[in-house]
């Protein structure tokens, strides 16, 4: 369905022409005829599929000329980044209704400067939770003449805690307004406000998991644990995106992640929720003019972002969440343009989540083995030599080679030293990166081992068996990926993988062998030279089952305790 056999005014039309719209998506096709006639709509979509359109535009269109100095319209945004995001494209959709005034409140920006934009009278609010609640009390936001509340990316407010702000909106706003709510999922906190604000809400919901995917190639990395910086460091030169997100799932990590990555020559920028305001925009203007090609952030930050260029996003830590994986992924190959999403996983409990990521999603995701430093190199001569053959403007590039010339370096030599130069400038901040050959099916050679040690030995009775069936238990491994097993008398060693020896450590935190809570961690250097325990000969009398079930006591007394009035035997004289 087209734009234009909607109907809508030809302000609208005109900004929506003007914009390069032309044919729906499908959440905007089936919500926007639904929010022309007023209706309460919950809208399932996840993020990409063009919400801010099937909600901007109904909104844009409902402001008359009567709407001057009141508020006609409110959206709640789960964050600043995405309440900006949304008052920009609105004010596309408005740029030829000159009735319309938005006005974007949220917390880190100037109070007194929102305020003044309120008092000028604005008809379309978008905000936060939290500031929109504090222009209420404040008296700075009246809701009296409400005629629609839209919840953006509800879900997402709901997961950060304003469940109580967002209630309290409600209940300020008239009971007759209309209300619409935008989510990626329908959790019942969801369905809890469905129930109590909305009046017989339309349901749309578009099965657009593997649409939003489907243009996006997916790729992951096993690199061992510890190594996931140097090994994205390996992929950003190998690839050389000139614009990309990196997701991250702390704001520590996108600090320290940024940090690494400025000091080996990328030119990147994080964000996150503790910064302020201001830095924020900044770093958002550097990557949207692309002096600023990576940009690392935690989900919840990036929530809003919309730039159609993004090359590739790289998953640095799984999402805590698959729904975060498709918002994620959803970055790229936007605006009908292909894109590429990398993750970079260690140990096998990712690579567990990672499999029920794809089920998720219903998409394939793609193991690729990690570029070396050759391979990159040898990518870097490529992409020299189809600079070179582009190039057009060479005639100030003579007259340095005959400057050269006179020094008695010829054209052949000049060459070789700049591509040398370049080449080198490309790889110097490289890691080295030989990665262990990982382990699959209990094949074990060629994979580099380590021995991790556990506190429990030949003094609890431990035997191989026991040991085997407990790590096998808790990793979810097979016996025959475990090497050599030595017990001790007070530990036992035992022959693991390198590549999963973080996983095997993580797994067995509670694990216990024959009823003892124990300990498991890499084998250290005092250890290493102590000898297996050998099983020698007891000088204390056998061990008796019976007699260690009911102490030193007589067997008569132990069967009179079974046998009642039993007689006790005398021998007989001959």
């Amino acid at each position: 369905m087209l734009f234009n056999e909607l109907n809508l005014s030809q302000e609208l039309l005109d900004a929506v022409d003007e914009l390069g719209y032309q044919d729906m998506t499908e959440i905007q096709q089936q919500s926007i005829p639904l929010l022309l006639e007023g209706s309460d709509v919950v809208g399932l979509s996840n993020t990409g599929t063009g919400k801010t359109a099937a909600f901007g535009i109904p909104a844009v269109e409902s402001i008359t000329e009567s709407d001057r100095k009141r508020v006609a319209v409110l959206i709640l945004c789960p964050t600043r980044e995405l309440a900006m995001q949304a008052a920009d494209e609105m004010r596309k959709y408005a740029k030829f209704k000159h009735c319309v005034r938005i006005c974007a409140v949220f917390g880190g920006a100037s109070m007194e400067k929102q305020i003044h934009e309120l008092k000028r009278g604005a008809n379309i609010v978008i905000g936060t939770p939290g500031r929109v609640l504090d222009h209420i009390r404040r008296r700075t936001l009246k809701l009296d003449n409400l005629r629609c509340l839209i919840l953006d990316e509800a879900d997402e407010m709901l997961n950060m805690g304003f469940r109580e702000d967002i209630e309290s909106v409600l209940a300020e706003s008239p009971e007759d307004r209309q209300t619409v709510l935008f989510s990626a999922t329908m959790p019942p906190e969801i369905l809890a406000i469905t129930e109590k604000y909305q009046n017989d809400p339309v349901k749309v919901k578009i099965k657009s998991a593997q649409k939003t995917v489907e243009s996006i190639k997916q790729f992951y990395f096993e690199v061992p644990m510890g190594r996931k910086t140097d090994a994205l460091k390996l992929l950003l030169a190998a690839y050389s995106p000139t614009s990309a997100m990196i997701f991250c799932n702390t704001k520590a990590m996108v600090d320290q992640l940024t940090e690494e990555l400025i000091k080996s020559g990328f030119r990147a920028a994080g964000l996150h929720g503790d910064m302020k305001q201001v830095q924020r925009t900044q770093v958002m203007n550097g990557f949207k003019s692309k002096s600023t090609e990576i940009l690392v952030a935690t989900d919840v930050a990036a929530r809003g972002i919309d730039v159609n260029d993004v090359e590739a996003v790289f998953n640095y830590d799984l999402p805590q969440d698959n729904e975060y994986y498709i918002h994620r992924i959803g970055r790229t190959g936007r605006a009908g343009k292909e894109g590429a999403a990398y993750t970079i996983i260690s140990g096998r409990r990712q690579l567990f989540d990672l499999r029920a990521i794809e089920k998720f999603t219903r998409a394939e995701i793609t193991q690729l083995p990690l570029p070396d430093k050759d391979e990159i190199t040898a990518l870097k001569m490529d992409s020299i030599v189809q600079e070179i053959s582009s190039a057009e403007s060479v005639h100030q590039a003579y007259m340095i080679l005959d400057r050269l010339a006179v020094q008695g370096i010829d054209s052949r030599e000049a060459a070789a030293r700049l591509i040398s130069s370049k080449i080198n400038d490309a790889v110097k901040n490289l890691p080295e990166f030989k990665a262990p050959v990982p382990l699959r099916h209990g094949r074990r050679k060629d994979c580099k081992t380590v021995k991790v040690d556990i506190n429990i030995g030949r003094n609890k009775r431990i035997a191989p068996n026991f040991i085997i069936a407990a790590l096998t238990d808790a990793t979810g491994m097979s016996g025959r990926d475990f090497g050599k097993i030595d017990i001790f008398d007070a530990h036992t060693t035992v022959e693991v993988p390198e590549t999963e020896s973080d996983y095997i450590i993580d797994s067995t935190n509670s694990m216990r062998i024959n009823g003892h809570q124990v300990e498991v961690k890499l084998l250290t250097e005092d250890r290493i030279r102590e000898k297996p325990a050998r099983r020698e000969k007891s000088s204390r009398a056998p061990f008796d089952r019976r007699k260690s079930a009911y102490g030193n006591r007589k067997k008569q007394d132990i069967f009179s305790d079974y046998i009642p009035n039993r007689k006790k035997r005398t021998k007989k004289r001959h």
